[in-house]
């Protein structure tokens, strides 16, 4: 990987590499790569974009701006990825898997970018937030599309780490339209009940704005850490949306995360 300082035209790169590569048959099944120049065995962070699971897209500026313009002169790249999503029928579990395809897609082709396969961090905001702590928890799903581990997962967000409890209580109208009536079917998308075996390094961002947020990352950091795993829960006093958008601006936030990325071993 490039450690020297990036030339100045190099900072901002508004337009991916590689955009719209499709890792599955679906008009959905795309993911964009951003690419610093003279990338070498480059780290590379996979963004999955949030969207209460039935909107959103890889390319909106909150999701990839402000972190393709602070990781990418750094020498990462970045990868944000849509995923099959449907406004009158979601199904969490085709969501989760296509996270999964995606992330073998990354390592797979990561070296043909000049990237490390073996470098992966999984990042997700919100929904997606949820989508990456499930892959995360439950390695059947990343081995039916032979996923290799990773280096550490990021969760930006989600209050939806334990669905159970969330539909066992009092709950947004929208959670049952996205997880259903079926116990048998909120355990099956649920991080906290799928998660049987430590997973790979986790940080938990939660808004402390938000009364379910951080309840749920403490709960579930102490199951990962109970199971020998490492979890960091970062609570911060950022909206939800600005969690994400905020991510790669300078100041306390960033660094804290970027921090995280230095114990799994990355600059």
């Amino acid at each position: 990987m490039r450690k020297d300082a990036l030339a100045p035209e190099e900072l901002k790169m508004k337009t991916p590499t590689y955009k719209d590569l499709a890792y599955g048959h679906d008009e959905q099944q795309k993911l964009d790569v951003y690419v610093p120049p003279h990338a070498q065995a480059a780290p590379i962070i996979m963004m999955v974009h949030g969207g209460a699971w039935i909107i959103g897209d890889k390319a909106h500026k909150s999701v990839v701006q402000a972190k393709v313009e602070y990781w990418l002169p750094k020498g990462y790249i970045l990868v944000s990825t849509n995923y099959r999503m449907s406004r009158t029928d979601p199904n969490v579990e085709n969501e989760a898997e296509d996270v999964a395809r995606a992330l073998a897609y990354v390592q797979a082709h990561a070296t043909s970018w000049g990237g490390d396969p073996a470098s992966v961090v999984l990042m997700g905001h919100s929904a997606g937030a949820h989508l990456v702590a499930l892959v995360a928890s439950a390695p059947s799903i990343g081995a039916t599309y032979s996923v290799k581990p990773w280096l550490g997962t990021i969760a930006l967000d989600s209050t939806s780490l334990n669905v159970v409890e969330v539909m066992r209580s009092w709950h947004a109208r929208m959670y049952d339209f996205i997880f259903g009536s079926i116990r048998r079917l909120w355990v099956k998308v649920s991080p906290y009940q799928r998660l049987l075996s430590k997973p790979a390094p986790m940080l938990l961002v939660c808004s402390v704005q938000h009364r379910d947020s951080c309840p749920q990352a403490r709960a579930f950091a102490r199951k990962i850490i109970g199971l020998g795993g490492r979890a960091t829960v970062l609570p911060v006093n950022m909206t939800h949306g600005q969690i994400n958008s905020l991510l790669g601006e300078p100041g306390q936030y960033t660094e804290a995360v970027e921090s995280f990325l230095q114990t799994l071993g990355l600059p």
